[in-house]
């Protein structure tokens, strides 16, 4: 179950709620996992912490459970413990957790479905399930709007005030088909169609509407708390998602056991919307689309730029310092090898269409594996040559249905931070965990310290045998159990060419982000034949790991923007310090200021042309964390009185003092 925490402290209210829906490796948005707080101590440094007032959000929402899935903190244990005796919680059931949540999140679709047909006659129904954080429908009828909606909430509160009883029926297919018939619903008769048992269900309500149904549902509309129900938007969606379809009327509600639960999950919402990185991405200038070039293709702004280069660089660092070989491969190949590693056969959907070059094709990579391995190939290999670490931040491409792009969470051209590592079978586990270590090293750097973790296993069709499988993941849980991580096994999902590790971090809402992957894989290394010499000078088969840590720089990033809401810390904030003058008197010293801080490798810059109040308050709308503000007396004694975004007047400091500040909590993570 999810908690919602209300803590007294500094940093106000910390809300615990999920956000619930689909996540794949190019995501349109989280899905909420549920997960148990394993939580160890860190000897090093104390992590930056992502939930603190400094960030600029004086609202932050986080999440507990009582699931059984584990999830590893490495929040330093005293700051828990700090706010440990403040905490009172609320319980924020789930579909999992509470049957009766399930139950009334399903009967308030077949209500809805009733009340839409009671205004509106004509509409055709189609179906109606529950969903993680509600229940939708799906209706064949005129476009509705938010006045429609709120008549239909009134009917939908007159169904359960009236306490309606919900009667399971079963009939004969023959019998189904009849009503179906009788009230002239054809969705309903292709669903038919497509029920295989009989005998057939209906569901009820009273004796004034009813539908196809399988249950489960509350014993009678009076169940349902009308307080504890929202409906919240009204999307186009295609009949059975297939855009030669028409397009339906989709209705989403949410609905919750009491008032409280569904006032919880409201807040969130708002926050969530608060956070929304495309609106942020806009009003901070960090990146845009440009309709001109194409959907889901980003263009990095100049801020978001530094941000980027700011990620790229520190992951370049780390790798280095662990012994890959950083590698820039091309962005397009011939079809022939996309042919080869099995990418036109099982990925063609997600590949653009190849192109004619000089009489022979070639096509946009929409990954990066096959490069790594022709670098591999390039010359004969020795098993004394291995580990072999090669990495790259590669441009690939995937075809992306305009419908499903959303902002930097799902796009047509994207940047993975990739690698690959060549090994021995003896190798695999001293890898994974040096990738483990890497990964938990990386995110840290960020704020990132609440991880949850699965293993996943061989499923029915696979290749390699036995004996290697049982290898690499018996590899996989040492190394995890080295590392002291709980993770919970997902049994039978692993990809077919091998078993794999999944970390997902927890963002400031409590949502949880897959980043990091790492895979074991048998199936590329065979299809290319890659071979190393062993000992006795024959030829052998590598293993090969892929792996990811940050998933995608677009991705990531629109990540960062919703957990730290645009209010990135002094260390990868893209402008540092804004220089302001009084009046334009003090404009040339101001700029002196500015070209020492940037020459020190502060990010700077000057803005005028305003009354200070507002050039203060424009800094504060750009979450510039520092603003520097030069009058006469600055001038005189060469200094500048610092002002922090969320600290307000620091003081008077000068401006060598000032530069080694920044720098000493830009290098430390911490606040100025």
């Amino acid at each position: 179950m999810f908690v919602l925490q209300r803590m007294a402290t500094t940093t106000g209210l910390l809300l615990h709620s999920p956000l619930v829906t689909p996540i794949s490796p190019n995501v349109s948005a989280p899905r909420f996992f549920l997960a148990v707080s394993t939580k160890f101590a860190r000897n090093r440094d104390r992590p930056f912490l992502p939930r603190n007032k400094s960030n600029g959000f004086s609202t932050s929402i986080s999440v507990a459970t009582d699931s059984s899935a584990p999830s590893i903190s490495t929040q330093n244990e005293d700051l828990v413990d700090a706010h440990k005796d403040q905490t009172e919680k609320i319980v924020l059931p789930t579909n999992e957790s509470s049957e009766k949540l399930l139950r009334i999140r399903h009967t308030c679709a077949h209500v809805m479905a009733m009340a839409v047909q009671k205004l509106f006659p004509d509409a055709k129904v189609t179906i109606g399930p529950w969903i993680e954080n509600g229940f939708y429908y799906d209706f064949d009828m005129e476009p509705l709007g938010d006045k429609d909606l709120k008549k239909i909430k009134k009917e939908m509160e007159r169904i359960i005030s009236r306490n309606l009883p919900l009667v399971r029926e079963e009939v004969s297919r023959d019998e189904a088909q009849r009503r179906i018939e009788a009230i002239n619903e054809p969705y309903k008769m292709e669903l038919l169609e497509s029920i295989k048992e009989d005998p057939i269900t209906i569901y009820h309500i009273g004796n004034e509407w009813w539908d196809l149904c399988a249950g489960p549902h509350v014993e009678s509309t009076g169940k349902i708390n009308k307080r504890a129900v929202e409906l919240e938007t009204v999307a186009g969606a295609y009949w059975r998602g297939d855009e030669k379809n028409p397009m339906l009327q989709r209705i989403y509600g949410t609905a919750w056991e009491t008032e409280e639960q569904l006032k919880a999950y409201l807040h969130f919402k708002e926050e969530a919307k608060r956070r929304d990185h495309r609106r942020l991405g806009k009003d901070l200038d960090l990146f845009s689309i440009q309709d001109d070039a194409g959907g889901g293709l980003v263009f990095w702004h100049p801020k978001g730029a530094v941000v980027r280069s700011i990620i790229e660089d520190l992951w370049k660092k780390l790798h280095r310092e662990r012994g890959y070989d950083m590698l820039y491969t091309p962005h397009v190949a011939k079809a022939e090898l996309w042919k080869t590693s099995g990418h036109s056969d099982f990925y063609g959907e997600n590949m653009y269409n190849q192109m004619d070059v000089e009489n022979e094709l070639y096509q946009l990579r929409p990954m990066n594996c096959p490069y790594h391995i022709l670098f591999y190939k390039r010359r004969l290999t020795s098993y004394q040559d291995f580990p072999i670490r090669v990495a790259e931040l590669g441009t690939v491409y995937r075809y992306e249905l305009s419908g499903s792009l959303r902002g930097l969470f799902r796009v047509r051209g994207f940047t993975q931070d990739d690698a690959h590592i060549f090994c021995l079978d003896d190798q695999i586990k001293d890898e994974i965990r040096g990738v483990l270590d890497l990964t938990e090293d990386l995110l840290l750097q960020f704020g990132f310290n609440e991880f949850e973790v699965n293993l996943s296993t061989r499923p029915p069709k696979s290749v390699g045998n036995d004996e290697i499988w049982e290898k690499a993941t018996s590899a996989l849980k040492d190394a995890l159990g080295d590392k002291g991580w709980g993770y919970q096994i997902d049994e039978g999902g692993g990809a077919f060419y091998g078993p794999k590790i999944d970390i997902k971090i927890e963002d400031a809402l409590g949502r949880k982000w897959q980043c990091s992957t790492i895979q074991v894989d048998f199936n590329l290394p065979q299809r290319f034949d890659i071979t190393y010499v062993d000992s006795n000078s024959e030829k052998k088969r590598p293993i090969m790991i892929h792996r990811a840590v940050l998933g995608s720089l677009e991705r990531f990033f629109g990540i960062l923007i919703e957990n730290y809401a645009g209010d990135f810390p002094l260390w990868l904030s893209p402008i540092q310090v804004r220089v302001l003058p009084v009046t334009d008197a003090q404009l040339s010293y101001c700029k002196e200021v500015s070209e020492k801080l940037r020459a020190s490798g502060v990010r700077a810059e000057v803005c005028h042309g305003e009354r200070l109040p507002k050039l203060i308050r424009n800094a504060e709308t750009q979450k510039i964390p520092l603003m520097a503000v030069v009058g006469a007396k600055e001038v005189e004694m060469q200094t500048v009185t610092v002002r922090s975004r969320f600290g307000g007047e620091i003081g008077t400091i000068a401006v060598d003092d000032f530069v080694g500040r920044i720098k000493f909590a830009s290098e430390n993570r911490t606040p100025f």
